[in-house]
Order: structure tokens, then C-alpha cells, then sequence
């Protein structure tokens, strides 16, 4: 379902503001207003969802300033315009500057809804083509899951950031439970083969001779997995259960492709943490192909605060999912997970944040008994290496107003008001925190 987009009234005069807006929302649009070119500004940035319709005669900042101000922020922004008989002159040149149209008071609503109409249109147009140029150049749609500011995962995002635009085979590895398959699939949407195919194939799902047909052909029906991901990815999961004859095979695949490969090849390891790697499995040749690039996602405990927010977004998916409230964490029980070795890792902590969203509907359980429950019964819930306090207080702090935030959608005067803080202090810590207001409207 397409977003619908807003229109910001601008005008000094409140009984114009009221009745464009009450005309407009009867009309089918969202509307908001604003008194001030000035107050105005202080919520319209960038990519903004909507258009603006401003008067040119204002006290303090007047219509023409107010568009130059506009374009400067976002030149694709649709501005229309209102003007009394004798501003038409203004009005014309205010279309030069960048303003779509204009309307002349007394204004025709018919020809009010006629303009916003088009300039919603075109507002729409101009966001939707944005997002795609992002989807496609920066494969942003697929990096966007890779949540966590720690400083491992802002390495890993670098790292495919860099390995999608090469040509190498690459091989994935790390923990199970880490998102190995998520990283395929962005150094894919990253890279110069985004518009080809992504072909996954399980070498664990299949047996020797069902694995050689799925790979190779002949198929009854389809095309083997070599040929539909041709000029594209070809993403071999669980690459160390391939016997020793697939090996040859798959070897002599690599090797007849050349220089630069046709088709890429990503293989993801699940060997490490059972006390053997990848090249334990792989032939050496093979293993030399398929690990000229490698990336070693890094586990969960490794990851900092970003353990908490992986659990804030996942309780709130589940929340959603379950029509109900999401659990509010405590210090303790952001400290107890912070501490937790999931072995697991985001496998794992999805399997806990869903029962903890199922205990709080019931009201009842904690998140201690569920990290217990989860893991081996005599295993304590703390890493091996301890952190110091300062940490885990600023790890909390971040989570319980980035928790706040989104509660109330970015109103500061009711955050300041929940947690009992002033503006000032609010303010240092979400600049602390990387935290945007922007990001919670």
C-alpha cells in the first residue's frame, strides 16, 4: 500500500490555515500547519513525506524566503504557493525559483484540489525513485537488517561493503545462528550482479546423487542451479557436506568459468565452533578458490549494545505480531542479557524475545528463567570476560530512551516527561547516543 503523504499549511492568518486544511482533509489528504515559515522548518528536511502549500505575504520569514529555504533543503520538494491579486508578479517568479504552482485569492477549492493532487503525485514519484536508487546502488534494503552500531558489525557492513564490488568467490563463515545467509544475500544486493539472480542451494539438504542434479542437471523439470544463477550467485550453504566427487566437480566448474567468474560463487561454512573449519573439509584446492575473499561474521556476545537492540526490535515485531505490549527491560535484565553467552547467538535471542513477549502477555516469568531455560541448566548467565559498569549503565541508558522515543513517536516534551529529564540533558544524551529525533516520527 503506497505511504500517504502529508501537505503543510503555511500561513500567519489562522482562519486561512483552518479552512484550507478542513478543505484539503475533506478531500481525502492529510494535512498539518504551521503559523511560521520558521516553525515550519524545524520539520520539514529532507525526503520530507509530502508538500507544502505557503502563503507569500508572512510576518518574520516571508513566502519567497521561506521557498528559497525549501529548495536549499530538498529542491525536489513540490511548493505551492498562495497569493493575493497583487503578488501575481511574485508569484511567477516564486514558479522560476523552483515553486510548482501558484493560487490566487480568493482560491477555487476545486482548483486547490486539482494542485494538491498533482503535487502529491509527483511528491510520490520523486520519493519512490529515490528509495529504488537506493535499493539498487547500495543494496540498502538487504544492509538494513544488518542491525548493531557495535564496532564489529560496522566492520562487517565495510567489509561487504568492499567484497560486493569485487569479483572474487567468497567464503562465509562464523557461529551458527549469526546471519551468514543474510550477509549473502547483501554482498549480492550490493554488488554489480544485484540485477541477476541469487540462487541458494543447501548442500546438507540433499543426498549425494539429489545434490549432483540439483547443482549440475539433468533435471526433470527447471534448469540445474549452475545455469539459473548464471552471470549472477550461486550461494552454496553448508559447503562442507559436499563429497569428495560434488568437490571435483564444482572445482572443475570454478575452473572453467576463468577470469573474471561468470558466475559467483559464496560459500557459507557451518563447520566452525564444532571444533573443525572449512578447510578441514575441503579439498585444499578448492578451499584456495572459494576463500580468495572470507568474512568471519562475529557472535552475538561479541556485539555489545547492540544485543539490546536486536531484543527492543524483535520484542516489538513480536508485540505487533501478538497484539499486545511489548515487555519493558530493567536494568538488571538489560545487565543479565548483555552477560548472556548466547551460544546461539541471533537465532537464539529471536527463540527468547518471543517468549518473553508470550510471559509478558501473560503476565508473568522473567528473562533470567527464559536465558536459563535456553541455555545448558548449569551454565550461569555471564560471559567469560567481565565489562565495566559504565558500560552496561550507558547500554541501558541508550535502550530506555531509544525505547521512549518510539513509544511516543519522537515527542520530546513526553519523554522529557516519563524519564524526568530536562531538555538540555535530553538532548546531550540522544547526540551521545546517535540517537535522531527524526528517526522516531
Amino acid at each position: 500500500m503506497a505511504r500517504k503523504l502529508k501537505i503543510a499549511i503555511v500561513d500567519d492568518e489562522p482562519d486561512m490555515r483552518e479552512s484550507i486544511s478542513q478543505w484539503l482533509v475533506l478531500s481525502g489528504f492529510q494535512t498539518e500547519t504551521f503559523a511560521s515559515a520558521e516553525e515550519a522548518l524545524k520539520v520539514i528536511g529532507p525526503d520530507w513525506p509530502g508538500v507544502v502549500v505557503t502563503d507569500i505575504r508572512m510576518p518574520g520569514m516571508d513566502g519567497m524566503a521561506f521557498l528559497k529555504r525549501l529548495m536549499g533543503v530538498d529542491s525536489g520538494l513540490p511548493v505551492i504557493m498562495i497569493t493575493g491579486h497583487g503578488d501575481v508578479p511574485m508569484a511567477v517568479e516564486a514558479m522560476r525559483l523552483g515553486a510548482i504552482d501558484f493560487m490566487e485569492k480568493p482560491f477555487n477549492p476545486d482548483r486547490m484540489t486539482e494542485l494538491a493532487k498533482k503535487a502529491t503525485q509527483s511528491r510520490r514519484m520523486t520519493l519512490d525513485n529515490r528509495a529504488l536508487r537506493r535499493d539498487l546502488s547500495e543494496g540498502q534494503q538487504v544492509m538494513s537488517k544488518l542491525i548493531g552500531t557495535s564496532p564489529v558489525m560496522e566492520r562487517l557492513r565495510e567489509d561487504i561493503l568492499d567484497l560486493g564490488q569485487a569479483d572474487g568467490h567468497v567464503l562465509i563463515d562464523g557461529e551458527t545462528g549469526t546471519g551468514k545467509t543474510l550477509v549473502a544475500h547483501a554482498l549480492h544486493a550490493v554488488g554489480p550482479r544485484a540485477s541477476k539472480k541469487f540462487v541458494p542451494v543447501s548442500c546438507a539438504a540433499y543426498n549425494d546423487e539429489a545434490l549432483t542434479v540439483r547443482l549440475f542437471g539433468p533435471m526433470e523439470n527447471g534448469v540445474p542451479a549452475v545455469e539459473e544463477a548464471r552471470g549472477g550467485t550461486l550461494c552454496l550453504e553448508d559447503i562442507e557436506a559436499l563429497s569428495e566427487p560434488l568437490q571435483a566437480r564444482l572445482l572443475a566448474f570454478i575452473s572453467d568459468q576463468g577470469v573474471p567468474a561468470e558466475t559467483r560463487i559464496i560459500a557459507i561454512s557451518n563447520a566452525r565452533g564444532e571444533g573443525r573449519k572449512a578447510e578441514d573439509s575441503l579439498r585444499p584446492d578448492l578451499f584456495y578458490r572459494l576463500s580468495a575473499l572470507k568474512i568471519t561474521l562475529p557472535p552475538l556476545r561479541a556485539r555489545g549494545e547492540d544485543i539490546l537492540a536486536l531484543f527492543t526490535r524483535m520484542t516489538e515485531q513480536f508485540s505487533e505480531e501478538y497484539g499486545c505490549e511489548p515487555p519493558q527491560v530493567n536494568a538488571q535484565e538489560a545487565a543479565q542479557l548483555l552477560q548472556a553467552p548466547w551460544p546461539g547467538n541471533i537465532r537464539q535471542l529471536i527463540n527468547v524475545a518471543e517468549r518473553a513477549v508470550l510471559q509478558n502477555r501473560r503476565g508473568s516469568g522473567s528473562i533470567a528463567s527464559l536465558l536459563m531455560a535456553d541455555g545448558d541448566d548449569n551454565q550461569q548467565a555471564t560471559t567469560t570476560e567481565g565489562k565495566p559498569l559504565k558500560e552496561y549503565v550507558e547500554s541501558f541508558e541508550k535502550m530506555l530512551i531509544d525505547n521512549t522515543m518510539r513509544r511516543h513517536k519522537g515527542s520530546i516534551a513526553s519523554v522529557m516527561e516519563e524519564l524526568c529529564l530536562p531538555r538540555r540533558t535530553l538532548n546531550e544524551k540522544m547526540a551521545k547516543y546517535g540517537l535522531q529525533r527524526g528517526d522516531y516520527l
